[in-house]
């Protein structure tokens, strides 16, 4: 009996093991393998093509505009170029320098014409907000006609407009009735006269 019981526990023994290769060993070894997708890192953002442009502010005295060199997004149309430039001037600037334009004021449109001239459509907060006075009156204007004729030789000349009206002035100082040239005559440099 113990060669029956040896026999039958051999017959168990290999009906185990050859369910275990029919029904476990052998469906994994056949089975698909399971795709593993190679993930690319994602790709960096193209860097974004950018211009040194010479923006201004005024200076710790308050006696002066000072020229600050600032990266501006590049424009690929001379409009595109003038409108990153004016958005940057009017953005914060650095300290310990004031910003010449009125807190709250945005570009709301510009034009360029075919004569070099500008147009800057300034949204009211320019005059609403403008703290008057003839010097500060200067800084305002001549930041925006300076930033643009500087930066743009092709533009000679900038007109400024509220709310895309023409305006007199901002302030009653400056008269703004016609498209005025770049005035350097308010930038402090850092030579000295001799």
């Amino acid at each position: 009996m113990s060669r029956r019981l040896a026999a039958a526990l051999a017959i168990a023994a290999i009906a185990i093991a050859g369910a275990w290769i029919l029904f476990i060993a052998l469906p994994r070894s056949y089975a698909p393998k399971p795709v593993v997708q190679a993930t690319a890192a994602p790709a960096p953002p193209a860097a974004e093509r950018k211009i040194t442009a010479t923006l201004y502010f005024v200076s710790q005295d308050g006696l002066a505009l000072v020229g600050v060199q600032r990266e501006v997004p590049f424009g690929e149309q001379m409009l595109d170029q003038a409108r990153q430039i004016v958005e940057a001037q009017l953005s914060q600037p650095p300290a310990p320098l004031a910003s010449a334009i009125p807190p709250g004021t945005t570009l709301r449109a510009l034009y360029i014409t075919d004569r070099g001239e500008a147009f800057v459509d300034l949204s009211s907060d320019a005059r609403t907000k403008h703290p008057g006075g003839a010097i500060d009156e200067i800084f305002t204007v001549y930041t925006i006609v300076n930033v643009i004729t500087v930066n743009l030789p092709a533009i000679q000349r900038v007109q400024i407009l509220v709310d895309g009206k023409e305006v007199d002035t901002l302030a009653g100082h400056v008269d703004l009735r016609h498209p005025l040239q770049k005035n350097l005559k308010w930038i402090k440099t850092d030579k000295e006269p001799s």
